[in-house]
C-alpha cells in the first residue's frame, strides 16, 4: 500500500467539548433534537462524503455549520485561510464542539454555503489568490459555483458544503456528484447538507436524516426526502389540489 492509503479521514469523530452544556438542555440550539443527541453521543464521519438530509428547521445547516467553524473555517465560507465575515449569525454550537482530527491527514478544506456566496465573491475579488479569480459576480449563480468547484475543490481534504443544489441545475447537480466522487476517491471527506434526492444518490455516502427523531443513518431509498419526491413525481395533481383549490 501507499503510505497515503495509512492515512485517516481529516476528521474522525465529532464529540461534545468541555464547554457542552449538560443535563439542562434548554438553551437553543441544544433545544434542537438533533443537536442535543450530537452532544449526548457524538457522531463519527465516514471516510469519504456524509450527507446530512432533512426538512427545513432541522438543525442539519446548524450542525454542519459548527462543525466547519470548529475545523477552522470561517462562518460565511471559504477555505481555513479566509476571513470573510459581514454580519455575525452563527450559533454557539462550534465552542460545544471537539474535533478528532485524523492521523496524517491533510489540514486543505473549503466551506461552501450557498446563502452567503455573493458577499464571499466579493471578498474573493478583493482578496484574489496568486493564480487569479475567475469574475464571479460576471457569472449566473450557478457558473459561478462551478466555478468554485473547479478553482477550490481540487485537492484532498476536508470539505462542508450547506445546500450547494440551490444554484445548480440538474444536469450541473450531477457535475457536483462527480466532483464529490473524485474528492473520495483521492482520500478526500465531504460534510454536505442537502434537500437534493439527486445529489443524495451518490453511491458509497454515508446519510444521516436529520428530523425530530435526532439523527439517524438511513438508506437514500428509505428517506422521506425521496418518498416524497417519487410521490410528487408520480402524481403532482394529488399534492396541487390541496394548495390550489
Amino acid at each position: 500500500m501507499r503510505p497515503a492509503d495509512f492515512r485517516q479521514p481529516p476528521v474522525v469523530a465529532i464529540t461534545p467539548g468541555d464547554d457542552a452544556p449538560s443535563g439542562d438542555r434548554g438553551q437553543w440550539p441544544a433545544t434542537i433534537p438533533a443537536v442535543a443527541q450530537l452532544l449526548d453521543e457524538g457522531l463519527e464521519l465516514a471516510a469519504g462524503v456524509t450527507f446530512l438530509v432533512g426538512e427545513n428547521g432541522s438543525g442539519k445547516s446548524t450542525l454542519l455549520e459548527a462543525v466547519a467553524m470548529a475545523y477552522g473555517f470561517s462562518p460565511e465560507g471559504g477555505s481555513t485561510s479566509a476571513r470573510h465575515s459581514t454580519r455575525r449569525s452563527e450559533s454557539i454550537l462550534s465552542d460545544w464542539l471537539r474535533l478528532q482530527r485524523g492521523i496524517g491527514a491533510p489540514r486543505w478544506g473549503y466551506f461552501l454555503r450557498a446563502e452567503t456566496m455573493h458577499s464571499f465573491y466579493t471578498y474573493l475579488e478583493e482578496n484574489p489568490s496568486a493564480r487569479g479569480e475567475p469574475v464571479f459576480h460576471e457569472m449566473s449563480h450557478g457558473e459561478s459555483f462551478l466555478a468554485v468547484l473547479d478553482t477550490r475543490f481540487d485537492s484532498p481534504g476536508f470539505y462542508c458544503l450547506d445546500e450547494p443544489e440551490a444554484a445548480l441545475s440538474f444536469a450541473s447537480t450531477l457535475t457536483l456528484i462527480s466532483t464529490l466522487h473524485r474528492i473520495a476517491a483521492e482520500g478526500g471527506q465531504v460534510l454536505c447538507a442537502t434537500h437534493s434526492p439527486v445529489l443524495a444518490s451518490l453511491p458509497g455516502a454515508k446519510i444521516v436524516e436529520v428530523g425530530e427523531w435526532g439523527l439517524r443513518e438511513a438508506r437514500w431509498e428509505d428517506l422521506e426526502l425521496v418518498q416524497h419526491w417519487r410521490s410528487y413525481l408520480a402524481a403532482p395533481e394529488r399534492y396541487l389540489r390541496h394548495l390550489l383549490d
